[in-house]
């Protein structure tokens, strides 16, 4: 080599020193950053090794900019871990870049600037989603009595619950999307989150809320219109303005309907002008011919023209009374919109009606009016073949499903959607119509319908398997870049508004379970990546995978309704908390349900209701300021409510009738969920005063094990209770080798279910039981009163004052979730009231306790023996619980207690009782008590009477739970005479 190119080849070496060097070390050194960034990760969430750590310095710039794989963007940034990483990488690269600022990026950004409006110091403007709202709500409830300052008043929001039935491609077959795991499927599990918890509780919060697919479980439906008569009533009636007809409006001319048929461009609908005279006005009633007594969803439906009102009059009449509303019809029309579910009665009744009026308080304007739709229904619109053949006959290819278990696609259709929205592959492909039109579907209520939706949620679980016990845990998703590529909404907000979003509601669900129920609880990453649910929507929107539906460990929780709350809440609290850190307003969560509810006679025309509020531990703006007391009459619904200050009220009531109760909490924030229901009743010429107590408080999943390779839900033995109903359940399991793995959709492996019950509603704990103990006390010329086990076992209501008590056990049973909490829900008997009880019955009261577990679920316990056996002298015979089904009882004569005869309960899922599989078989505990009543006509006691102090009988099964009425009022005849007579 000549001496110039080794002076030049030397010059370079020194040149590139730091450089070459720097590459030299550059492999060990990002291992090593990713190992620490991963560690740093992982106090936050579940992560796996962040790998693909890239050093790329800049000379010009003097920079030194940090890349690494997406895994690095999945973090929940939060100003503390930003600075560890930060100081980590001035660690190791300062000195070797001195001058040089160093940033490190995640989706092209600096990390800094991913970490959330509501936390930073310095909020991006460009990331709060703020939107004029409507000047005046879609739907305003007339008769609510109290304002919602700081919740979620006058806010839009699209919810849906994830998949749904759907017609299989080229078949006439429909199917789930999803397959069936431990005991639901994925289709229906989301909406046992969403239908009975979140949405309720975001309206309890003043949120308008759009649910893309139907929300009433009902399968009747009933549609009441201008343009098909039948047995339900349509009638106009005019006075200085009338009703005109116009087109297009809603017909149901048909029974099925195929791709591209609108049954809101079918038929006509009518419109009047509005005046502010009250005595002037025109109306409109819709009079249903109701198929059988129940609850119904009410929808209304109208057209929203340029000078529409703002302020339509609807006046829902049903067996609680009327319910008044206002709607905003320049917007959302030609669709159904929902505003409530109500109780009818059966047939066509003059208190079960629909009334609009032209009054307006603006007058001057249109007021339109089109279908009225109540109940859910059967589907009605059929797969990509419209006909099938049936026993040689060609009939529509509907699902044969209730509505509600069908996906949104078919929802969309039946509510007046375009197709262009509901099906994007033009009819060949249902499975992809479904989940690319709850995305259309947002921006067509945007577009389309008028509403300024201020954000979107889609609720979803995942798949995915865990050894052990591990959970899978919560995945929060969003897409920045819309179809176009675009990263703004079309109002110039940045798409990173919805990370923003995601994150805090992502932290809500996880922190809120982890201190509920399980402690490590797993908070998987904040995906961005490019799903159709989450891209397409022109507002932020979230996609939510709770849990996994094929782990095990996960599916413990799902199935429980504490848990399906606890997330609910979670989520609604997370979007309360967005909207405030968006507009700059304080929040306030709304009440949990009130605790310790009892009622008494304060002389004989009024009842004292007393009731405690319940502290949020995990919220503290939670706090209510004021209650809402509701009461029914005999078997109608409940009225309006009425609004008070305090934790007690005075009502009236009559003799001859039948009253139940029941309380909310209210605060600025909305409505707490209600409490339990109460009942009373004032006999004219009464024999004796009842107090029934309600001791069945429990919801939970079913029984669960773990056994070697085995694991899996024990339906036969317990299947929990629902909270109100359950819609997700399928079947039973039939695979519980957890060696088996998934092949197909219909051969999923371990966890595989029947589908016995698909579509089908199982009625679980509605927490109104003394309704139905009372009205067999009253059939046998008794008064009574009822109150919570609670406030028995605080000292709220006296056992003393009654000379019989009539104690509702149902399935309450010890139950554990999670292992936060070290004790366990739901005692049958817990220590005070053990006290109360123990006191009350060597004082010679006279008691009647009924329930499935009602000496077992104690009985290993010391104390709990003690009390089982010293008070009410049974015990269980046993440890095995049996499935049976019928009861003979009898007494002899010289007992004093009159019983002969026999008995069934419910002993399987159906919509009319929860039931009780299994059932406690008694023994005596001593010579003072006797058997009166076998199971299934053997020698297993079902019953066990004793007479010490007072008169004790013991029911080893749910007296709620016995199917005949008569049967019921009979039995209760009997314990009375004997326990009052002398």
């Amino acid at each position: 080599m000549k001496a110039a190119n080794i002076v030049v080849f030397i010059v370079l070496i020194v040149l590139q020193a730091p450089a070459s060097a720097q590459r030299s070390k550059t492999p060990s050194l990002e291992k090593r950053l990713g190992d620490s960034i991963t560690v740093i990760a992982r106090r936050y969430m579940f992560s796996d090794t962040i790998r693909r750590v890239r050093i790329l310095p800049d000379k010009l710039a003097k920079k030194v900019v940090v890349t690494a794989n997406d895994d690095f963007g999945h973090i929940p940034f939060r100003p503390e871990n930003v600075r560890q990483i930060y100081a980590l990488l001035n660690r190791h690269l300062a000195a070797s870049y001195p001058g040089y600022e160093i940033v490190a990026t995640a989706y092209d950004r600096d990390i800094r600037s991913l970490i959330p409006n509501y936390l930073r110091s310095r909020p991006d403007s460009m990331r709060f989603y703020a939107q004029p709202s409507l000047p005046v709500p879609v739907v305003t409830p007339l008769d609510r009595q109290f304002a919602i300052q700081h919740g979620l008043h006058n806010r839009n929001i699209a919810i849906w619950n994830s998949h749904g039935l759907h017609n299989l491609n080229n078949d006439t077959v429909w199917g789930w999307q999803r397959p069936n795991l431990f005991q639901t499927v994925e289709d229906l599990l989301t909406s046992s989150f969403v239908l009975p918890y979140l949405a309720p509780m975001l309206e309890n919060a003043g949120a308008q809320v759009y649910i893309p697919r139907e929300r009433d479980i009902n399968p009747r439906e009933v549609i009441i219109d201008n343009d098909v008569p039948g047995s339900s009533r349509y009638r106009e009636y005019n006075d200085r303005y009338s009703w005109k007809q116009a087109t297009p409006g809603f017909s149901n001319y048909k029974s099925w309907y195929a791709f591209a048929e609108n049954p809101f461009d079918s038929g006509t609908y009518v419109v009047n002008t509005t005046l502010s005279d009250p005595y002037e006005t025109s109306r409109v009633e819709w009079t249903p011919d109701i198929p059988e007594d129940g609850e119904y969803a009410v929808y209304i439906s109208y057209r929203s023209l340029p000078n529409s009102t703002e302020d339509a009059r609807y006046t829902i009449h049903h067996a609680g009374g009327s319910t008044r509303f206002s709607v905003n019809q320049r917007v959302n029309g030609k669709t159904w919109l929902y505003l409530g579910h109500f109780r009818f009665h059966k047939g066509r009744k003059t208190q079960g009606k629909v009334v609009l009026t032209n009054y307006s308080t603006k007058a001057g304007r249109l007021v339109t009016a089109d279908a009225v739709k109540i109940g859910g229904g059967m589907g009605s619109i059929t797969g990509i073949r419209p006909f099938r053949f049936s026993e040689g006959k060609q009939v529509p290819a509907v699902s044969g499903y209730p509505r509600f278990a069908e996906g949104a696609r078919y929802w969309l259709q039946w509510s007046g959607a375009p197709d262009s929205v509901y099906s994007r592959t033009r009819n060949t492909n249902h499975y992809s119509d479904d989940f690319q039109s709850r995305g259309y579907w947002v921006n067509y209520l945007r577009e389309g319908l008028g509403v300024p939706v201020d954000l979107a949620f889609a609720f979803h679980t995942d798949a995915g398997i865990r050894p052990n016990d591990s959970i899978l845990g919560t995945l929060g998703i969003c897409t920045v870049n819309n179809n176009q590529g675009d990263t703004l909404y079309r109002n110039g907000i940045s798409r990173w508004a919805a990370r923003d979003m995601v994150d805090l509601i992502q932290t809500e669900i996880v922190t809120d379970i982890q201190q509920t129920f399980r402690s490590d609880w797993t908070r998987r990453g904040i995906w961005n990546r490019s799903y159709s649910e989450s891209r397409v929507p022109d507002v932020p929107t979230m996609l939510l995978e709770l849990l996994s539906h094929q782990n095990f460990e996960d599916m413990k929780y799902a199935l429980d309704p504490r848990f399906r709350f606890t997330v609910s809440r979670a989520i609604y609290k997370g979007m309360l908390k967005h909207f405030s850190a968006t507009y700059n307003q304080p929040y306030v969560v709304q009440p949990l349900p009130v605790q310790r509810f009892s009622s008494r006679f304060v002389g004989r025309n009024k009842v004292l209701l007393k009731w405690k509020a319940t502290v949020d531990p995990l919220e503290e703006t939670a706090q209510p300021v004021a209650y809402k007391v509701y009461t029914r009459t005999e078997n109608g619904g409940f009225n309006n409510g009425v609004l008070v200050q305090a934790d007690s009220i005075i009502v009236p009531v009559q003799p001859g009738t039948l009253y139940s109760f029941k309380v909310t909490a209210i605060n600025s924030g909305g409505e707490s969920f209600p409490s339990e229901i109460l009942s009373v009743y004032r006999e004219h010429f009464e024999k004796g005063e009842v107090l029934i107590v309600n001791g069945f408080t429990r919801v939970s999943g079913p029984e669960n094990f773990r056994l070697g390779t085995m694991a899996g839900f024990l339906n036969d033995r317990d299947a929990g209770v629902p909270y109100q109903y359950d819609l997700s359940f399928t079947g039973r399991q039939h695979n519980f080798s957890i060696n088996s793995v998934y092949k197909t959709q219909n051969n999923p492996g371990f966890g595989a279910s029947e589908r016995t019950h698909d579509g089908r509603v199982v009625k679980g704990n509605t927490f109104d039981y003394p309704a139905l103990h009372g009205q067999s006390v009253r059939e046998a010329g008794y008064s009574f009163v009822s109150t919570g086990a609670d406030a028995v076992g605080a000292g709220d209501i006296s056992l003393l004052s009654y000379k019989a008590v009539d104690f509702i056990g149902g399935k309450q049973k010890q139950t554990l979730l999670g292992n936060v909490k070290k004790s366990p829900d739901f005692q049958t008997f817990p220590l005070d009231l053990q006290s109360k009880l123990r006191e009350y019955t060597q004082r010679g009261g006279n008691l009647l306790v009924s329930g499935a577990y009602i000496v077992s679920d104690m009985y290993d316990d010391p104390g709990g023996k003690l009390f089982l056996e010293e008070v009410l002298h049974a015990k269980p015979a046993g440890s095995e619980h049996r499935k049976f089904g019928t009861v003979r009882y009898e007494s002899a004569a010289h007992t004093g207690l009159k019983l002969q005869g026999r008995l069934e309960y419910h002993i399987s899922a159906n919509e009319s009782s929860y039931f009780a599989e299994e059932v406690d078989v008694l023994e005596p505990a001593d010579r003072k008590a006797w058997e009166a009543g076998w199971y299934n006509g053997g020698e297993q006691a079902a019953i066990i009477v004793s007479h010490t102090g007072g008169k004790i009988i013991v029911m080893g099964f749910p007296f709620e739970t016995i199917t005949d009425t008569e049967q019921r009022d009979k039995l209760m005849q009997r314990f009375l005479q004997y326990m009052f007579k002398k």
